[in-house]
């Protein structure tokens, strides 16, 4: 059985539910945002679900897709399930257990301008793996900053189906457009609100509570090269390195287009 819910909904373009300068900090590495929107969607989610969470056995917790860099939206899971165990442990009942949906990407696209056709479309060549015998028939909560769409649902349902998982299945997102005339670009608006560029990139990494994720790296990687060199020029030795192995974790070495500014990196 599938529910969702949502904290904050989209219904006028002119008037954002949420600070959009916060949701644009989050959504490039800034951690202060994600704890932040994770108990704003913690005190509101438990008032609803809090009876339902004391009722199960075993509660999994994943956050949205990835292979080995995380998402923003991980963070957000993270803090959320943080605060979920705290809520268990106050009524004597077992923490929740964290999985994981493995992805490997195929593309460079920025999906946040795309409608829902275009979204499935694009991440239809990516491939997914999940451990369907850990999550098997039990209370699972997918965690994700915002609705769209719903490809992103969509997707992890097919998921869901391909491997036969059974269940009691619930998204949670921060924000969901409810309002369908609004164009699903409205999500880039969201997305660079406060960061436009490098100087705004440069100014993330060297906040003490950023930590990388997919769109960040991705974002460095797709710079020119005298862009990327003028980045790296103003960020520590240490954040290059981090950025630098992430993303040969992810396999971006692989990837024409940031093949060459990661060459570029000097490690030692």
């Amino acid at each position: 059985m599938n529910k969702s819910y949502s904290l904050h909904k989209i219904l006028d373009e002119e008037d954002c539910p949420f600070k959009p300068e916060e949701y644009s900090w989050f959504k490039f590495g800034d951690k202060y945002f994600a704890k932040k929107f994770a108990e704003e969607l913690f005190s509101n989610f438990i008032v609803e679900y809090g009876e339902t969470l004391l009722n199960q056995e075993e509660i999994i917790i994943l956050p949205s897709p990835y292979l080995s860099i995380p998402t923003a939206s991980n963070f957000l899971c993270y803090y959320f399930k943080e605060k979920i165990n705290v809520f268990l442990f106050n009524n004597n009942k077992k923490s929740c257990l964290e999985s994981k949906i493995y992805r490997n990407q195929t593309y460079v696209t920025d999906y946040g301008n795309l409608d829902f056709e275009e979204r499935v479309k694009l991440i239809s060549n990516d491939t997914y793996y999940i451990d369907k015998e850990f999550i098997k028939d039990k209370f699972c909560i997918f965690v994700d900053d915002i609705k769209i769409t719903g490809s992103h649902e969509h997707t992890v349902n097919k998921i869901l189906n391909q491997y036969g998982v059974s269940g009691e299945f619930i998204f949670v997102y921060f924000a969901e457009l409810i309002n369908k005339n609004i164009h699903p670009r409205i999500e880039n608006y969201y997305n660079y609100f406060a960061v436009k560029g490098i100087k705004e990139i440069i100014e993330v990494i060297n906040r003490e509570t950023f930590q990388f994720n997919t769109r960040i790296v991705k974002f460095i990687l797709s710079l020119n090269f005298t862009e990327f060199n003028h980045l790296i020029e103003n960020i520590s030795q240490q954040r290059s390195k981090e950025l630098f192995y992430l993303a040969i974790s992810n396999n971006y070495h692989q990837i024409l287009e940031y093949k060459e500014n990661l060459k570029s990196i000097n490690i030692n």
